[in-house]
């Protein structure tokens, strides 16, 4: 479950350890949780996105958060520090491991009514939830991102902002394909389908982040968005 690109930041490594250092850091179990996860390369969030998201979730004061790829629990734990009163985080996952995980972290921190885990495909999940979320957090298989994006934008509520992690494929994702390895060329691909997609779509606000290994941001406009997502990459 390592991430290979965790270890390829997309701006000079001295202002990503700036920004790691620096900036506040989480305090109390949740900054334990954080601090473990580190040490032992488990794939969360780096603290530049904590704190970017903090910062986000503060000003959107979401009352329903969906996230897709739940890992550890360590996001969906962070962003139920955000919630309006009676919020809710809905999070999926399909690792038998990670699900486990999640639920012990949820437990110890003390969030379970505040955070509901769907266990299975995001595929086959997406599709069955008819709840309108102010915020959307995207960070699970990167080549499936332009799959969930119909689903994501369908429940995402006019003016809400969906949150892609990890977009530039450790700053990769401008090279040939012809360069990129082999195991990686359908994440390459796919990404750049995303991007196809949405950065100029005229329903959509698109902005991109060079924080970790890269934060897409969409909001949409109006409530229905027409995507066409099976044209050839450019």
């Amino acid at each position: 479950m390592r991430n290979r690109m965790m270890k390829m930041p997309v701006v000079r490594e001295e202002i990503v350890e700036f920004m790691r250092t620096k900036q506040k850091q989480l305090a109390g179990p949740l900054g334990d949780l954080q601090k473990k996860a580190n040490e032992a390369n488990v794939p969360i969030i780096p603290h530049e996105t904590v704190v970017f998201m903090q910062f986000l979730l503060g000003q959107l004061k979401p009352r329903y958060i969906l996230e897709i790829g739940t890992a550890i629990g360590f996001s969906a734990s962070l962003m139920t520090e955000y919630l309006e009163e009676q919020g809710h985080v809905t999070t999926i996952d399909r690792f038998d491991v990670m699900i486990e995980k999640a639920k012990v972290t949820f437990e110890s921190l003390g969030v379970e009514d505040k955070v509901s885990l769907l266990e299975g495909q995001a595929a086959d999940i997406l599709p069955t939830l008819d709840t309108s979320y102010d915020f959307i957090f995207m960070d699970s298989a990167k080549s499936k991102y332009i799959e969930f994006l119909p689903e994501c934008l369908r429940l995402l509520k006019v003016g809400g902002v969906l949150m892609i992690d990890d977009v530039l494929q450790g700053g990769t994702i401008l090279e040939p394909i012809e360069d990129i390895d082999r195991s990686q060329r359908a994440i390459h691909r796919k990404l750049n389908e995303l991007f196809d997609v949405v950065l100029t779509h005229p329903d959509l606000t698109s902005s991109l982040v060079p924080l970790g290994d890269g934060v897409l941001l969409i909001t949409k406009n109006k409530a229905e968005i027409d995507l066409d997502i099976n044209r050839p990459s450019s």
